[in-house]
Formats: C-alpha cells, structure tokens, sequence
C-alpha cells in the first residue's frame, strides 16, 4: 500500500514529486498528471487537485433564507467547474492502493480545509498527515514529508466554518437585495456579504465626507531666497487682506534667526508581509492588490519567493538566512549587495513586529528566474528580492534641518533633510524616495536676500479617495476579512458596480444599496459584528471554541437580520429602484451627439445583443460609434483631445485603459502597434 500526496495545484505536484525523488515517474489516468516515486523503500503517489474541488450547496432547492447547506463535487454546483471532476476521480482511483493520506497543500485555513475535504469525502478517511512548508524549493518539500505531522484539523475546522458562515451570509443576503429590487419591476444581480457590507460602509462613508465638502479659499506666502522656498509661519490666511498686508510687511532683506539640525538614523523597512507588498506594488508598478496576489502566488509556485498569503514581518534563523543570500549573490542584479552582505556578515535582519504562526515573512528564495517569466513577475520579483536584502544593511544616517527667516517682523520658515549616508536605500532602489532639500547652507546670523516674494491663492481639500491599496490597508487596520480575501472584496464591488475608478468612487447605486441597509438593516454593515466572528474562527484554530457553536451563533444572528429584513423588502427594494434607473442613466450617457445635439448613449442591439454608441433621436438621427463588447464601460464625462467626442474607460478584467469612442479618431493611429492597455 502507498501514501498519496494531495497537492493544490498541478504545478505543485511536479514540484513535490521531483523533490521527493529524481525517478518520479509521470503517469496519466483519465487525462491527468500524477506521479509515483519510492523514497525510503516507502511508494509514494503525488496527484494534483485544482484548489476546492468541494463546494458548498444549499441541500433543498433555492429562495432565502437557506440554512441546511453541505459539501458536494464543485462539478455538482458549477458547469464551469466541470473540469475538476477528472482531479476527483483521479485522487479516488489512487486512494483505493493508499494506506495512508497526506495534505500537501498551501499551509492556510483555506489549503488546510481543501485537502480536509479531500481526504474525508474523495479518499474515505479521518485521518491524514499534514506537510506544512513555506517554500517550494526541493530541500524544504522534502523535508516537509519527512517530518509531515498530524493533520491539522483545528485550522480545517476554522477554514470550514469560515466557508459555511460566508456562504449563508452572501447568499442569503444577496438574495434578499435581489429578491427586494424584483419585487419593485426590476432585475439587476446584486452581492452583499460579511465582509463586503461593512467595507461598502467604510468607502461610503468616505465618499458622503467628499460630496458634503465645501473648499474654503485661503492665501499663502512664499519667500525664495538662495534658491529655497521659505513658507510664513501663519501657513494659511483665510482673509486675503490679512495676506496682503503681511506680504506688505515683508522686507526683501532679512537674518536667517533661527537654525535647527537633527541627525538621526533612518532604519530599513521590515520584510513584506502581503498587505504591504500590496502597497508598495500599487504604488511603483500600479498593480491592483488582486493583481499582485496573484502574480506573487505564481512566484511561489515557480520556487521564487516564499508562500505570499502571510501577515508576518518575521524572518527567522531557521531560514539559513546566509545561504539565502548567498544564492542571490549569484544573481548578476544582486551580486553587489549580496556579497556586501556576506563580507559585512550581516545575517540578521531588521523585522517589523507582525507576526504568523504558519509563514515567515516573504522572501526571495535565492532561485533564479528563469528566462519567459513575465515582466510584472519580474517586477514584483525585484520588489520583494531587494526589499529583503534592505533588512540586513545598515541603517541610513540623515539630517533633518529646520530654518527660521525673519523679514522685517514677519518670520518664515523652512524644513529639509538629506541623507548622509544611504546604508540601505542604496539596496532598496529604486524603490524608496525621500524629499531632498539642502538647507545645510543656511548659518544663525546670516543676512539673507528675497529673490521672489508671492502671494498664492488655493482651497482646502476634500479628504482622499481610497484607493485599492490603502483600502486593503484599512481593512487589515480593522481586522475585517482576511489577508488573502480583502483584494477580492474590492473586486466584487467593482464588478457589482458599487464603486469605480483607481481614486475609488462610490457609484449613485452604491451609495443607495449602503444608504438603505443602513436605515433598515444596519447589522449587514456592522463591523464589530463582522470582527467578533473573525476573533471566533481564529479561536477556532487555537482549539478555544467549537467549530460547531461559531457556525450556529452566525446562524441565529443572520436569522434575526434576515427576519427583519423580510419586512422591509419593499422599501429597500423602492429606494434601490430609483437608485439603479439614475445609475443606468449616469453609465449609459456619453455626451452630446456631433450630428443633432442629441444625447450619446450605450445601447445593446435586440438583434445581435451586440452594445453600440448611438443617438437618442433615433431613427431620425443614425449617428453610432463601435465601443468594446467585453468589460464594463463609464463615461469619464470628457471629451477627446484630438476631435472632441466623449472618452470612456474600459475595464476588462485585469486589463483597464481609456479611449475616444471615435475609432479615427487620430488618438488611436498608434493602437496594434503597441499595447494600449495600463495595468
């Protein structure tokens, strides 16, 4: 009899089988990959899944509210997950030869419950092995299975009953919004969920403090001497006469008063945990969070880098941390501070102060990519290769000067800073930017000249606008959702037309679905209800609670909202009809028609189901232009440079760009020539 190892993907599973013996031998039944290979007289089969090939389904028939849900075949569920039956059959024809069942899948609640399902459900056991590994390099899978422990029921038990409470949540919620807005004339699918509720509040509430901003105008001086721009100490005049009369009291000559210098010792940035490698993508590269997920998860599995679902800052002597560096001394683009490193014997790294009991840090593994990897890999791969060889420098020096000027009685003032000595920004670029301006020249007691003196007016402005980035940040601040699922919280508001934009805008609708659920079902928005059953999942995990009792809690709270809900339908579902009609005017209007004055607007063909731009004085006026059949569309509510007639933006999946919906329009002459999308 054998052991069956039950890897997440397929790609995995040629890993683990070349890691756990060089003659593995690849074999096919029923058009999938597996491997045998003996290791320590032991025969060992290494069969792929494709992520869950188990998912949950309400047990009789549909409507809300559903409670009685189970685990079937995701082929069961989903036509497009038909594909996964074959991985089914493939593992149950080897568990029949299997005496013992090992789970060699991502080491999280969700990988932990993926193989869980599998061993209990396709294989027929309760009890498996577990091979926790936060690497795909050989040397670590191996010894994985060697030193495999006991599974690890408590994180399957936390993975399950997080599928099932957001299962019931999501779908009986988005149910009641759909079953709330049909019974009011219309159709539209709609989601809320868990999660997605209270994030919809936290960017609504965001979006409510921008439309009820009203900017003030204020006035500022500016004094430029010796090439450096000095501010009045006042900063802001809110009455122009005010400014005016300060600016008249400025002298052109004046004494630098007052000096100020402050050397201090700048530390490198702790490693990447996922949440700010998110950041720092979105920052340098424009990379969505989903986006970068994704690119660092095939990364991983390309023995690149370290498992990337991980909140940890912690990078642990266990690692070999000089062997690691060691091998990327190899690497041509990190030999220099690699092997300044090696020569410095600097083997112990600056760490932030998160921390996970399952995975370190993200790191380079010291694997070389291989030519063909993408160039956003490539890129992401460069980010977290020198974001980790940065934790080992030393620390930068930098000097902090604050100057005080006074003109006549008015005093202006100035700060700057400079670096001394870059330690490890030398490591980190081009990834890290520090303003730069030179005061060092400025002495007390020093007569100073005014080159320019001016008098700028401005406004105060609204708060920010989350971004994709800092709006996984806020979550993570507040506990809601977990590190792997916040990107794909903000993905589904977008395809759910809830928001818009990189400067996230709530849409009309969105702010109206927030809106009613906040006066008739406010606990959907709740976000302690949402933290007090995230605490309970990981108490789950540490063996505190019963899976059972989290999973029946939910249950009798969801009832209750759901109870109420019921209620209410009708006036959830009026306020959220009025709501849709402005918003499905709001994205189907473009502009004015160049031929009748009349309004451009997206239209869907009856005939060929194909959408077009065409003029609202049909068929008196024929005017159309062609816009993309794939992706959601919004006006930008501006016209084209170039001849004037409205532009769009175009989201298609990972793909967003803008364009004139003329197509010769001279905008588009360089289109096929080169990519016209920005990622």
């Amino acid at each position: 009899m054998a052991v069956l190892v039950i890897c997440e993907k397929p790609r995995v599973a040629e890993r683990v089988a070349t890691a756990l013996g060089r003659d593995a031998k690849r074999k096919m039944f029923n058009g999938v990959a597996y491997y045998e290979v003996e290791r320590n007289g032991e025969q060992i089969y290494i069969a792929p899944t494709v992520g869950h090939v188990y998912m949950l389904k309400e047990k009789n028939g549909g409507g809300y509210p559903v409670f009685d849900v189970g685990w079937v075949p995701s082929y069961q569920v989903e036509k497009s997950a038909y594909y996964t039956r074959k991985y089914l059959e493939t593992i149950k024809f080897l568990s029949k030869n299997a005496k013992e069942f090992v789970n060699s899948c991502d080491f999280d609640t969700e990988g932990s419950i993926i193989g869980y399902n599998i061993i209990r459900f396709a294989c027929g056991s309760k009890e498996g092995k577990r091979m926790r590994f936060s690497t795909l390099t050989e040397e670590e899978l191996a010894e994985a299975y060697d030193n495999r422990s006991e599974l690890d029921y408590n994180n399957a038990y936390a993975g399950e009953a997080r599928s099932i409470i957001d299962w019931l949540w999501g779908i009986n919620l988005s149910r009641g919004l759909m079953s709330a807005i049909r019974k009011c004339g219309e159709y539209k699918v709609m989601s809320i969920g868990r999660v997605q509720g209270p994030t919809l509040k936290i960017l609504s509430l965001r979006e409510r403090e921008i439309i009820a901003f009203i900017p003030v105008p204020f006035w500022q001086l500016f004094a430029q001497c010796r090439g450096v721009r000095f501010t009045h100490e006042k900063g802001r005049f809110f009455e122009k006469k005010e400014a005016e009369e300060a600016k008249k009291k400025t002298e052109r000559s004046g004494t630098v008063d007052k000096v100020e210098r402050k050397r201090f010792e700048q530390l490198p940035n702790p490693p990447f945990d996922l949440t700010s490698l998110q950041i720092e993508a979105y920052r340098w590269f424009g990379f969505s969070p989903s986006q970068t997920q994704e690119i660092a998860q095939s990364l991983y599995e390309a023995s690149l880098i370290s498992y990337p679902r991980t909140a940890s800052q912690k990078l642990p002597a266990k690692l070999n941390l000089p062997r690691i560096i060691n091998m990327l001394s190899k690497n041509p683009i990190y030999e220099k501070f690699a092997n300044e490193l090696i020569d410095k014997r600097r083997f112990h790294p600056r760490e932030g102060s998160k921390d996970d009991p399952a995975h370190p840090a993200i790191f380079a593994t010291g694997v070389m990519p291989k030519r063909g990897t993408p160039e956003a890999g490539l890129k992401v791969y460069d980010l977290i290769a020198k974001r980790f060889l940065s934790c080992f420098a030393e620390n930068a020096v930098r000097e902090k000067v604050h100057v005080e000027l006074l003109l006549g009685d008015q005093r202006y003032v100035g700060d700057g800073a400079r670096v001394l000595k870059e330690g490890w920004i030398s490591f980190y670029k081009p990834y890290v930017k520090f303003e730069e301006i030179d005061l060092s020249g400025f002495n007390e007691g020093e007569a100073v000249e005014v080159e320019r003196l001016e008098m700028k007016k401005d406004k105060t402005k609204p708060p920010a606008r989350y971004t994709p980035a800092s709006i996984v940040q806020t979550l993570e601040e507040r506990e809601l959702g977990t590190k792997g699922t916040r990107s794909m919280i903000i993905d589904t508001l977008y395809k759910r037309g809830y928001i818009e934009g990189r400067g996230i805008k709530v849409t009309t609708f969105g702010l109206a679905v927030c809106d009613a659920l906040e006066r008739h079902s406010p606990e959907i928005l709740d976000e302690e209800l949402t933290r007090k059953l995230e605490r309970e999942m990981e108490w789950i995990q540490e063996g505190k609670i019963e899976e059972s009792k989290v999973i029946e809690s939910g249950k009798t709270v969801l009832s209750e909202i759901l109870h109420d809900f019921k209620k209410k339908e009708h006036e959830i579902g009026s306020e959220l009809v009025v709501a849709l009609k402005s918003t499905n005017f709001e994205r189907n209007f473009l502009g004015k028609c160049p031929s009748c004055g009349g309004e451009l607007k997206i239209i869907v063909s009856k005939a060929s189901g194909k959408r077009f731009c065409g003029c609202s004085n049909y068929p008196k006026c024929t005017q159309s232009y062609p816009i993309p059949q794939f992706g959601s569309i919004t006006p930008l509510k501006k016209s084209c440079k170039e001849c004037g007639l409205p532009m769009i933006f175009v989201r298609s999946g990972k793909k967003v760009f803008q364009m004139c919906i003329d197509p010769k329009c001279k905008s588009k002459e360089g289109w096929g020539k080169k990519s016209t999308t920005t990622k």
